[in-house]
């Protein structure tokens, strides 16, 4: 019997090994996963480089369940800590724009490496091509079920499956269904940090655009009794992306969990300024400060100073309002139709890319039912869960690697302090 089964051999199944093994050295340990090829979402992650992890991380940048729990998590184990564990383990990393953490080789093919040949070092049994099929709990010990293989038997168990995000690396769901058999609740899911499907056809001319912008979502819901309740009102900011199928980009994916989220409880209403930081009356001062100062300019001429040249083309026919006419000759109407556009166009959206390219899953296993300190079942004693399985997702820019990290040192060190205290094992504290 092994003392602990690990299924998942990600980034969180692979950290939770490791900081295990550290903690109880003479610990059998065991990590199985279907793939016959280990950490695709690794190599896959952040264009191939992989974004470790970001400069400032707190539980603002996540959502989902508990904020306390989250905060108690990353706390155990804070960025900082995770850029000192990869020094030590050869891959250094430096920061790029918002913060991000990249690899100094820009290859995420270094960050899965040095994890595996950590676990190696380590004595962690790391098995490809091993598809758990059940689990079950009888009595003291777990029976892991494979395909086409004997049961393992472990003391324990950690369920690092990840969610339903790019199932063409692995991540198909079924760690749900395990968590299930055992009693847990699972928060319906949906995709998250995935490119949206706009409606219409006006954004194929801005394709592969980027600019600054800001989205407000308004979410519907409904009372029990049916009742519609008052509106919430979330914004967010970052890079837009057009594309040919409709938006991409940070803002766009950070936007994409919300939307998803909003759909599952009456619906959402979503507008977009391209002018982050102005309102209506703002911007409606400053082209009436435009006409004073530069009357014979074009229309177009005066939006390209703040905004790509296309992006100026096609909010000005948007708004009903010719390009190429001077300001002295935009009427009153025509120049708050405008200021309304550039700061409040309604954008229908009609879905998102789903599941086969969100890069993260929102909802899962609920905090509720798990303990914060430790990370283990309060379901079933004896199984941890770590990373995206749980009910916890975070924007895009390296947080939820940092979750898969900080989620695996709390599990990794406190099943082995459980387990070394059971059988007379010396733990590291």
């Amino acid at each position: 019997m092994d003392d602990l089964v690990i299924i998942g051999a990600g980034a969180a199944g692979l950290a939770t090994a490791i900081f295990a093994a550290r903690t109880a050295p003479r610990m059998s340990i065991r990590c199985v996963d279907g793939a016959r090829h280990l950490g695709a979402k690794i190599l896959v992650s952040g264009g191939s480089r992989c974004n470790v992890t970001n400069r400032a991380v707190s539980e603002r940048d996540f959502w989902g369940g508990s904020s306390r729990i989250v905060r108690n998590v990353l706390r155990a184990f804070p960025a900082a800590r995770a850029i000192e564990f990869f020094a030590g383990i050869g891959v250094t990393l430096h920061e790029e724009e918002d913060g991000k953490l990249f690899p100094d080789t820009n290859r995420s093919r270094s960050v899965l490496d040095a994890l595996l040949a950590e676990a190696a070092r380590l004595q962690v049994v790391v098995q490809s091509g091993h598809r758990v099929t059940s689990l079950s709990r009888d009595h003291d010990r777990f029976r892991v079920g494979i395909a086409g293989r004997d049961e393992i038997d472990a003391r324990a168990v950690v369920l690092a499956t990840g969610g339903q995000s790019l199932p063409k690396t692995g991540s198909d769901g079924f760690g749900y269904q395990l968590a299930r058999t055992l009693g847990h609740r699972i928060v319906q899911t949906t995709p998250a940090l995935a490119p949206l499907l706009l409606d219409d056809d006006w954004h194929v001319a801005l394709s592969g655009v980027a600019h600054p912008a800001a989205a407000t979502l308004q979410i519907d819901g409904h009372d029990d009794d049916g009742r519609t309740r008052r509106a919430r009102v979330l914004r967010l900011q970052g890079d837009w992306l057009w594309t040919h199928f409709g938006a991409s980009g940070p803002l766009a994916l950070n936007l994409s969990r919300h939307w998803h989220r909003a759909m599952l409880d009456g619906g959402a209403n979503v507008s977009l300024s391209v002018l982050p930081g102005e309102t209506f009356e703002s911007l409606e001062t400053w082209l009436l400060a435009q006409e004073r100062g530069r009357p014979r300019a074009r229309v177009a001429t005066v939006l390209a100073t703040r905004l790509p040249a296309s992006v100026a083309n096609v909010w000005a026919e948007i708004a009903g309002v010719d390009a190429d006419t001077t300001l002295a000759h935009v009427t009153r109407d025509e120049r708050r139709r405008l200021a309304h556009a550039l700061t409040t166009l309604p954008l229908i959206v009609r879905g998102s890319r789903g599941y086969q390219f969100a890069e993260a899953t929102a909802g899962g296993v609920s905090l509720d039912e798990i303990d914060s300190a430790t990370l283990e079942s309060r379901c079933c004693p004896s199984l941890y869960l770590v990373g995206e399985i749980l009910d916890v997702d975070g924007r895009l820019g390296g947080f939820n690697f940092q979750w898969a990290w900080s989620s695996g040192f709390v599990a990794g060190q406190s099943v082995a302090k459980r387990l070394g205290e059971f059988r007379g094992i010396h733990t590291e504290v």
